[in-house]
């Protein structure tokens, strides 16, 4: 059965091409830097937004249709897993992901619900043996149930704490058994409403220790793809224990776990967090920590969590350009954690939504080596660090220097008389000359 009828397979025809239903920038076999388009990217669908969600919001139900042709909850399963192969192959994309309640739904019981999983999980491996698709990373939804709503890892409950440990030991197995290359952690409500009722050290102590057992785990049963924690500050939480990069680094730090953890960085989370998508790819390359992305963007008018399809250039190019500085992905890829909007609620704006957002980072990957082989903008950056290189300044950074050896110096410099301009505006006018 075909579930997108009248969606052709997408090529690219390049920017000229006037139909609605091609790739304009994305040449997924174009060779830049060494790679092809298909390796640097790493494409993968989300099934939770892409196949399960209908568009509702808190104040309406949904605009769109995902029951594929059946009301009985596990034949709905199967049929939308033949729906997701089938969107993947006409968009050209190699990798998928998923939590555990995405791709089959929960019974009555664990035991139930598990059975469920174990019999969904045999038809993606068999569908993704004939097509060639990957899973990128697999998750648990550990948020969704009325059982999570104080938390899952960081409950006051110990028995929800048990029963999340099971749901993601299941979610680990079927992402080992499908061969996922990664792993994430999202805190889905693993934060808190108002400290008055909450001991935050012990949920975070209780969080840490459900993360070490997931790791020892899963490495028992084979396991040797990447873990990732995805920085999220807020919504549905007023304060999520991962706030932003820089907060999950010490949080690794402290317990520990920083050896088996990167990050998944979220677009539209960094701007909730008021940083730059950049500014949390680069704190993670920085920290050697760079692993994965979730591909959107949010709506600067609106303070939660929009996951729009990307199309903002300069947010691609400024992504692909600390993915390249970064070496490139490596386990991790560039999933669409993205939706259509709440009116656009056809199966075609559905694919005319990965175009735009394909097209739009394969526009960033291209400015993003131009920004590179250019080396105006690395040159300027080394330029303006150069007093690190000789002089005090090498001293400071060999640390071979005092105090008393730094006030000597100042004392017979007198004061500082000269430095050098930031040159903001002509940086930015040098990546829109590359760009256009």
């Amino acid at each position: 059965m075909e579930y997108f009828v009248n969606i052709p397979k997408i090529k690219y025809e390049g920017k000229e091409s006037t139909n609605p239903l091609s790739f304009k920038f994305y040449n997924p076999d174009e060779v830049i830097a060494g790679k092809t388009m298909r390796e640097h990217l790493r494409f993968a669908m989300s099934y939770w937004h892409t196949m399960c969600a209908e568009g509702s919001d808190m104040f309406g139900v949904g605009t769109g249709d995902k029951s594929y042709g059946a009301t009985d909850p596990m034949e709905q399963a199967k049929n939308k897993a033949y729906a997701a192969f089938e969107l993947m192959e006409k968009l050209d994309i190699d990798y998928y992901c998923f939590h555990d309640r995405d791709i089959a739904p929960e019974g009555a019981t664990l035991a139930e619900t598990n059975a469920r999983l174990d019999e969904i999980a045999d038809l993606l491996e068999e569908l993704m043996k004939k097509s060639g698709k990957k899973l990128l990373w697999g998750t648990a939804n550990c948020f969704g149930n009325k059982r999570y709503m104080h938390g899952a890892g960081t409950a006051p409950n110990a028995d929800v704490f048990a029963f999340a440990a099971a749901q993601i030991k299941k979610a680990i197995e079927i992402t080992v058994k499908l061969g996922g290359e990664g792993y994430v952690f999202w805190g889905g409500r693993e934060g808190y409403e108002t400290l008055l009722n909450t001991n935050m050290a012990l949920e975070q102590d209780n969080m840490a220790r459900l993360m070490r057992m997931a790791v020892d785990y899963a490495r028992s049963i084979g396991f040797t793809g990447d873990f990732y924690i995805e920085p999220k500050p807020k919504e549905p939480t007023k304060h999520q224990y991962d706030f932003d990069v820089a907060t999950v680094l010490a949080f690794l730090r402290k317990y520990g776990l920083d050896k088996d953890f990167k990050m998944n960085v979220e677009a539209n989370h960094a701007t909730l967090a008021a940083h730059t998508f950049q500014h949390e790819l680069r704190v993670a390359r920085d920290n050697g920590a760079f692993g994965s992305i979730d591909a959107n963007q949010g709506d600067m008018l609106l303070g939660w969590d929009t996951d729009q399809f990307p199309t903002n250039v300069y947010e691609t190019a400024l992504c692909m350009y600390e993915v390249l500085k970064a070496g490139g992905f490596t386990k991790g890829g560039l999933n669409f954690d993205a939706k259509t909007r709440r009116g656009s609620n056809t199966a075609e704006d559905i694919f005319l939504a990965y175009i735009a957002g394909m097209d739009a980072f394969a526009l960033g990957l291209r400015i993003a080596d131009k920004m590179i082989r250019d080396g105006r903008i690395d040159k300027f950056v080394d330029d303006r660090y150069a007093s690190y290189k000789t002089g005090i300044g090498k001293k400071i950074v060999d640390g071979t220097v005092t105090m008393a050896e730094l006030e000597a110096y100042a004392l017979e410099m007198g004061d500082v008389t000269t430095n050098i301009s930031g040159k903001q505006e002509y940086l930015e006018g040098v990546m829109n000359a590359l760009m256009f």
